[in-house]
C-alpha cells in the first residue's frame, strides 16, 4: 500500500471551484486543454504518485544513491531509476514550457497542483527532474543557438541544475569566488568549487546536464551585480548536431550525507583543474543574479508546494490512523472505568492536532494556489481585476509567504501528524518520521526563513511602497465587510487580524525610519521580521480558508451532491477553528513587536 495519499478532492475545489480555472480552458484560453483535459490529468496524476513515484520512497531512504569516486558519478538504484523514467515518461514537465520546445501551455494552478503530488510523493526523486526549468530559463534568457541546445535539452531528457553555492557562500551569494576567464573562440573557463547542488549528478538517468552556474568573470566588481551566469554541460557537445563528446571539467568531487531526503544527490562540484570547464554565457549579456532569480524564484514555490504536498500526506495517514486507533474512554466518562473505549478521534487533543493538521494542509494549498493565480496575466484578471503589472508585484510579495511560511508550518504540524501517532510515529513502520527529516530542508534551502521575512519586508514591501500589500489587504476588508451572514464572528477576527497585522507593518517602517539617525534600530526590524512574515501568512491563510468556506457553505445551500456534503462541512468547520484559534495570536505578536528593544543585540556572545 502506498505511503502517499493525495487530496485530489481539495486540489479540483481550489483551481475549479475557487479560481474558476475550468470556465478560462472552456474558452480555449490553453488551447486544446479544456477542463475536462485538465481533470484526466489529474486524476493520473494521482495514480501515478500514489503508484511509481511513490514506490521507491522507502527504499530511496534506507538505501540510498551511493557516490561513485573514481568516476565522479553517483550510482543510481534501480527503483528510484524507475521512478525516475516513469515521471520522465508521464511528459508533466513539459507543461508551462514555452511550445517552440514542444512544451504545453497551461495555467500555473494546475501546473503547481500537479507538482505537489508528483514532488510529495518522493521528494528525493523530484531532484532527477530538474532539467526542464533549466531549459526553459536557457530558453528565455538565451541566445538563438542556446534556445536551440534548450529544445534538444528538454526533448532528449537532459538534467538542469541551478548552481549558486560554495563553501564560504552560502546565504551571502555574493561572497561567491568562482571565476570565469573568457577564451579566444568566445567561450568561457570555469575555475571553482560548489556545494550542496542539489541534482548535481542524475548518474545514468540523463546522458547530459546543463549546469547554470554563477561566476565571477576576471576583472568583474564584487557583490552579487559581478556575477554572471554560465551554461557549463557535463559533458561537450557539438554545437551543430548536439552530439555528446568528452567529459567537461565539470566533475562531481562529493555527494553529502544527510538527515533527510538521502536520496537526491546533493553534490559538490569542482570546476577546472586538470580538465577546463568550458562554459557558455547566457545569453551573451552579464546579468547573472536576475537571470538566476528566475530559477530561484521557481524553486522557492516548488519548496513551498512540496511542503503543502507532504504535510497533507502526513494529515491524512495520521487521520487514517487516529480513526482506527481504539484507546481510553471518551473525557466525559473518564472516572467510568466500564466506559467503552473509543477512537482516538474522540480525544479532545487529538481534534485540536488533526483540526491544525487540516487547517494547514488546506490553507496552505489555498496559499500556493491563490499566488499561482497571479502567476498567469488571464487567471489575475479574471479573478482579481488585476493588471500584469501588478500581478506580478502581488506574486513577488506571496513568494515569501508560500515559501517561509509554508516550510515552517508544514513542518511544525507533521510533528501534529506524528505526535497523533504516539509511539508508532516515530517507528519507521510508519511514513511520519520520513517525512519531518525529509521536510526539514525546506526551511534552509532557497533562503532561510530569516532570509524569506527580510525580503518580504524589505523588497515586497518597502522598495514596493506597499502596492501589491495594499492590495491583498483591500480584498481582505472587502471579505470582512461584505462576507457570509453565516460566518460573521470569524469575519469579525480576520478584520482584527488585519488591523493587527497593518499595525505590525507600522511599526517595523518606524524603526526603519527611526534608523536613519540610529542604525541599531535595525536590529528591531530584524528581530520582528520573522514574526511578521508567520502573521502575515496566518492572516492570508485565514482569508483563503473562509473565502473556502463561503464557497462550500453556497454550495450546501443549492444543490451540493451527497458525496460532497462532508468535504464542504469541514471546509466550513476548519476554517472557523484556525480563525477562532489562530487569528487572535496575532494581536500578542503585535504586542511584542511594538515593545521589541535591543537587549539580546547588546548582549555578549560570551553570556549566550
Amino acid at each position: 500500500m502506498s505511503h502517499y495519499k493525495a487530496n485530489l478532492r481539495d486540489i479540483e475545489f481550489n483551481l475549479f471551484e475557487v479560481l474558476g480555472i475550468g470556465a478560462l480552458l472552456d474558452q480555449g484560453a490553453y488551447g486544446d486543454l479544456d477542463s475536462e483535459t485538465a481533470r484526466d490529468m489529474l486524476t493520473e496524476v494521482v495514480r501515478l504518485a500514489e503508484g511509481p513515484i511513490a514506490e521507491s520512497f522507502v527504499e530511496g531512504d534506507r538505501t540510498p544513491i551511493e557516490f561513485d569516486a573514481p568516476n565522479n558519478t553517483i550510482i543510481v538504484p534501480d527503483l528510484l531509476r524507475k521512478t525516475v523514467a516513469a515521471v520522465n515518461d508521464a511528459g508533466y514537465s513539459g507543461l508551462g514550457l514555452p511550445e517552440e520546445m514542444g512544451g504545453v501551455a497551461a495555467p500555473n494552478a494546475l501546473i503547481w497542483g500537479i507538482q505537489e503530488m508528483i514532488v510529495a510523493a518522493n521528494n528525493s526523486a523530484s531532484f532527477f527532474n530538474m532539467g526542464p526549468l533549466m531549459h526553459k530559463v536557457i530558453f528565455d534568457e538565451g541566445n538563438d543557438e542556446q534556445k536551440r541546445w534548450a529544445a534538444h535539452a528538454w526533448e532528449n531528457r537532459w538534467g538542469g541544475t541551478m548552481v549558486l553555492t560554495e563553501p564560504d557562500a552560502g546565504s551571502d551569494v555574493g561572497m561567491g569566488r568562482t571565476k570565469a576567464v573568457q577564451q579566444s573562440d568566445g567561450t568561457w573557463h570555469i575555475d571553482g568549487v560548489k556545494r550542496f547542488i542539489s541534482g548535481g549528478d542524475v548518474g545514468d538517468t540523463a546522458d547530459n546536464i546543463f549546469h547554470l552556474v554563477l561566476a565571477r568573470p576576471e576583472g568583474a566588481g564584487p557583490g552579487t551585480k559581478g556575477l554572471s551566469l554560465f551554461i557549463v554541460p557535463r559533458f561537450l557537445f557539438d554545437r551543430e548536431t548536439m552530439t555528446i563528446g568528452a567529459k567537461n571539467g565539470a566533475l562531481v568531487t562529493g555527494l553529502e550525507h544527510k538527515m533527510g531526503i538521502k536520496s537526491s544527490p546533493t553534490c559538490e562540484i569542482t570546476f577546472g583543474g586538470d580538465i577546463p570547464a568550458v562554459g557558455y554565457l547566457v545569453g551573451d549579456v552579464h546579468n547573472g543574479i536576475a537571470q538566476m532569480f528566475k530559477v530561484i524564484e521557481n524553486a522557492r514555490m516548488m519548496v513551498g508546494t512540496k511542503a503543502t504536498g507532504a504535510l497533507s500526506t502526513g494529515y491524512l495517514n495520521a487521520l487514517e490512523y487516529a480513526k482506527q486507533r481504539v484507546q481510553g474512554a471518551d473525557l466525559t466518562q473518564m472516572t467510568d472505568k466500564a466506559a467503552p473505549r473509543v477512537t482516538i478521534t474522540h480525544h479532545p487533543d487529538v481534534r485540536r492536532s488533526l483540526a491544525t493538521q487540516k487547517a494547514y494542509a488546506e490553507g496552505l494549498r489555498a496559499l500556493y494556489m491563490y499566488c499561482s493565480s497571479y502567476q498567469n496575466d488571464d487567471v489575475a484578471a479574471a479573478n482579481w481585476g488585476v493588471d500584469a503589472d501588478l500581478a506580478a508585484r502581488v506574486n513577488d510579495l506571496l513568494l515569501p509567504l508560500v515559501k517561509g511560511c509554508g516550510s515552517d508550518r508544514a513542518y511544525e504540524s507533521l510533528t501534529e501528524s506524528l505526535q497523533t501517532l504516539g509511539g508508532s510515529g516515530y517507528l519507521q513502520d510508519y511514513p511520519i518520521e520520513q517525512y519531518i527529516r525529509d521536510c526539514k530542508i525546506d526551511s534552509l534551502y532557497e533562503g532561510t526563513t530569516a532570509i524569506q521575512a527580510q525580503d518580504f519586508f524589505f523588497r515586497k514591501i518597502i522598495r514596493d511602497k506597499g502596492v501589491a500589500l495594499a492590495h491583498v489587504a483591500g480584498l481582505i476588508q472587502k471579505f470582512v465587510d461584505g462576507g457570509p451572514d453565516q460566518l460573521k464572528a470569524e469575519r469579525a477576527l480576520l478584520g482584527t487580524a488585519l488591523t493587527d497585522v497593518q499595525g505590525i507593518a507600522a511599526t517595523l517602517t518606524g524603526y526603519l525610519m527611526a534608523a536613519q539617525t540610529n542604525p541599531e534600530e535595525l536590529y528591531k526590524v530584524g528581530l520582528g521580521s520573522v514574526r511578521f512574515l508567520y502573521a502575515v501568512g496566518d492572516l492570508v491563510i485565514s482569508w483563503r480558508l473562509l473565502e473556502s468556506a463561503a464557497i462550500a457553505q453556497a454550495a450546501l445551500d443549492g444543490n451540493a451532491a451527497e458525496k460532497d456534503k462532508h468535504f464542504y462541512t469541514g471546509k466550513i468547520a476548519v476554517a472557523s477553528w484556525f480563525a477562532k484559534n489562530k487569528l487572535p495570536l496575532i494581536t500578542g505578536v503585535r504586542s511584542v513587536v511594538e515593545n521589541l528593544d535591543n537587549d539580546i543585540m547588546k548582549l555578549d556572545e560570551a553570556a549566550f
